[in-house]
């Protein structure tokens, strides 16, 4: 198995090494970065009406090229926004082909998944002039806070497959890209200890990765009293992602890392969709994202009101992402001091861990995993819950038009097995509808035990 390792942690990185990775895929990042500066350029008094034109450009391309997008919207050419319905990840569970627009196929876009977090996993695809901006966008956002991720050293909490296969892809493009990635898919004590020894061993730069591992991490530190930039002082930051991020967490992980945090909201199918700035600010992406919140029935909300938050990709032409709900609340509010829209608040993520009879700690988005087993292109499995009532006990409850087969059953009891563990026992039951919360969240998953 391909182990990640940083033998001789002198060897000169090349300080383009990130954006040569992405030509070579394909991506025209030199192009997008170039048209990224011009974005940078305009003058806060023009942004919106530069804006206006994005959202109104992608719409018009989408209804003129996507036959898919253009009979749900039920519009030959855009008149009034507030006319374009709203688009909900249940839209988009059809084949991909159908999907996307004329001119485009898989061969030729960016495709993948999405974590499935909010129990509507479905795949997407973008446009690679869409993609490069993404990664324009997110390498400015991260020299913003002094990291270059063309050679900064990353310490990353995020997920792995367990595959041979999968995992040596993963391994290889950590080592390309220089970052080290943590099994989060193991948080007990012991791997905690071996955590900390390679932060004493490597010269990391930042930390990037899930909020409740990293916050887990934090209280593991505080345990051993303990601040990690006294072991590693190489380490300049903390960025988190992918869950909520509460003060208390926050309090917890600037006290035990001995770093700012810095709190990232984004969508794997969109981009980062808000990012703090170095005053605090929660600045809401206008570079390559048009957010809006609304109601229940879709009218815009004015600042300072909760609603369901709503996004229009302005660049994919691949694949439309028009008036996007991706399942979040929140709420906007006025500029910040250097005139980007702010996120004031989000619900909605969770940051949970399932207990396993063997003592292990996994967090909640490791069942992204077991979700991605069962997604299948043709859209069958449309919602899915995961119930922990005891410590071998789970419930996996699926929204789908017909049952899982004995096969997708057997292959989501062997991926448990791959990433939580063997003696599970696991009760499959198909429901018309699956329960939300207050907010309207579809929450993946959810643990009885403190019930009990």
């Amino acid at each position: 198995m391909f182990v990640n390792c940083f033998a001789n942690e002198s060897v000169e990185i090349s300080v383009n090494r990130f954006k040569k990775i992405l030509g070579l895929k394909g991506f025209p990042i030199g192009k997008a970065e170039k048209e990224f500066k011009t974005l940078l350029n305009i003058p806060h008094g023009d942004l919106q009406r530069h804006i206006t034109s994005k959202r109104n450009d992608i719409v018009n391309y989408h209804l003129k090229h996507n036959s898919a997008y253009s009979d749900f919207a039920q519009l030959k050419q855009l008149e009034e926004w507030n006319d374009l319905p709203i688009m909900t990840k249940t839209d988009l569970q059809q084949p991909l082909q159908k999907r996307l627009s004329h001119g485009f196929k898989a061969s030729n876009v960016f495709v993948n998944k999405t974590s499935g977090s909010s129990g509507n996993p479905f795949i997407f695809a973008k446009d690679k002039y869409a993609h490069a901006m993404t990664w324009a966008h997110i390498i400015w956002l991260y020299q913003q806070h002094g990291i270059d991720m063309n050679s900064s050293f990353e310490a990353r909490f995020y997920g792995i497959p367990k595959d041979i296969i999968g995992h040596q892809k993963e391994r290889l493009k950590d080592l390309l890209v220089n970052r080290h990635r943590f099994d989060i898919f193991d948080l007990s004590t012991e791997n905690l200890y071996k955590f900390l020894d390679l932060f004493r061993k490597k010269p990391f730069d930042y930390i990037n990765g899930y909020t409740s591992s990293i916050v887990l991490f934090a209280k593991f530190l505080s345990e051993q009293n303990i601040v990690l930039k006294d072991v590693c002082p190489t380490l300049k930051i903390c960025i988190t992602t992918s869950e909520m991020l509460f003060e208390n967490d926050r309090a917890l992980l600037e006290e035990q890392l001995g770093l700012t945090v810095v709190n990232e909201y984004g969508a794997s199918e969109l981009d980062v969709i808000a990012f703090e700035n170095t005053n605090g600010d929660w600045e809401i992406n206008t570079k390559t994202l048009y957010l809006e919140v609304v109601d229940n029935e879709g009218k815009v909300l004015p600042n300072g009101e909760e609603g369901d938050i709503v996004i229009t990709s302005l660049y994919n032409k691949a694949h439309p992402f028009i008036r996007y709900k991706i399942g979040d609340r929140g709420v906007k509010e006025d500029p910040s001091r250097s005139g980007i829209p702010v996120l004031k608040s989000l619900t909605g993520r969770t940051n949970e861990f399932a207990h396993l009879p063997s003592g292990k700690k996994v967090p909640a988005l490791s069942f992204y995993y077991v979700t991605k087993s069962v997604i299948e292109d043709t859209g069958s499995v449309k919602e899915i819950k995961i119930i922990q009532e005891t410590l071998k006990h789970f419930v996996i409850e699926y929204k789908s038009e017909k049952e899982l087969d004995q096969n997708q059953r057997n292959k989501i009891k062997k991926a448990i097995e791959t990433y939580l563990e063997k003696g599970l026992q696991l009760r499959f039951i198909r429901r018309d509808i699956l329960e939300r919360s207050k907010s309207g969240k579809l929450k993946q998953f959810t643990s009885r035990l403190e019930l009990q």
